[in-house]
């Protein structure tokens, strides 16, 4: 007798059809559209109308920081602002309005809505009084000539003599040629700390001295490695202290040298 074979046979389920989305679910109506375009219009219409209109119009001008004379020149500066709109003050264009004032090293901007202009300025720090003659100049850290002194004798800042024809202007920056290396070191002096007060500024590019209230002389050579330079003078201040009629000299930091002021009148 044969036998027979079981043959087992599988049926698998086929996944239903998957309906996808009708375009019109997916794309938005012609009147979705239709809204979506005027709210945007809408958007820009209010946008450059307040630009060109009053509703954000600058009103007040309020300055903070620096001296009450540089306030005002700063405020006088701005005049013109007064009626535009807050939404189109250009700052680099008032930024560069004020930087020409003397008194001013920086600015940054506020806009507080709806009429206030708010101004914020770093002011220029004085180092130096600039001596041509009976003249004189408060002159600040980055060389720049601040405003021009009338009585020159109640200024305690240390100063500069500079050659009668030279030509100093309020506002301008010194060149090499009008003492503008010497300012350059009294950003490092103040951060030295220096011991002591300095009296008078002498030399030019290449040979800088500071001479000190007892008449002793800090030589510091050119405008190389200032911050080393004072950092040596310094510890022998601290040292030996400022002794009258003598110097130092840093020129050549690797080796300072000192004299008293007897040594140099026993040479």
């Amino acid at each position: 007798m044969a036998s027979s074979r079981r043959t087992t046979a599988r049926v698998a389920a086929l996944p239903a059809a998957v309906r996808l989305p009708e375009l019109r679910a997916v794309v938005p109506s012609a009147r979705s559209v239709g809204v979506g375009l005027a709210l945007l219009v809408v958007a820009f219409a209010a946008y450059f109308g307040a630009r060109t209109m009053s509703v954000f119009a600058v009103r007040q001008i309020e300055v903070a920081g620096g001296s009450p004379v540089a306030r005002e020149q700063a405020t006088v500066a701005l005049r013109p602002v007064i009626g535009a709109s807050l939404l189109d003050v250009d700052s680099t264009l008032l930024e560069r309005r004020l930087t020409q004032v003397p008194q001013v090293a920086s600015v940054r901007f506020d806009r507080d809505f709806p009429h206030t202009l708010r101004v914020f300025v770093v002011p220029e720090h004085p180092v130096l009084l600039l001596r041509r003659g009976k003249v004189g100049w408060v002159v600040s850290a980055r060389g720049r000539v601040m405003r021009s002194v009338t009585n020159t004798r109640t200024s305690s800042l240390p100063r500069m003599w500079v050659p009668p024809r030279t030509k100093v202007v309020v506002g301008s920056m010194l060149d090499a040629r009008s003492g503008g290396v010497a300012p350059t070191i009294f950003g490092p002096l103040e951060a030295a700390r220096f011991p002591a007060h300095v009296q008078f500024v002498r030399g030019g590019p290449k040979e800088l001295t500071l001479v000190l209230r007892s008449r002793m002389e800090v030589r510091l050579g050119n405008v190389q490695d200032l911050r080393l330079k004072l950092a040596i003078a310094r510890r022998i201040l601290l040292a030996v202290g400022a002794q009258p009629g003598g110097y130092v000299d840093v020129s050549v930091p690797e080796r300072p040298v000192m004299r008293p002021a007897e040594s140099r009148v026993a040479g």
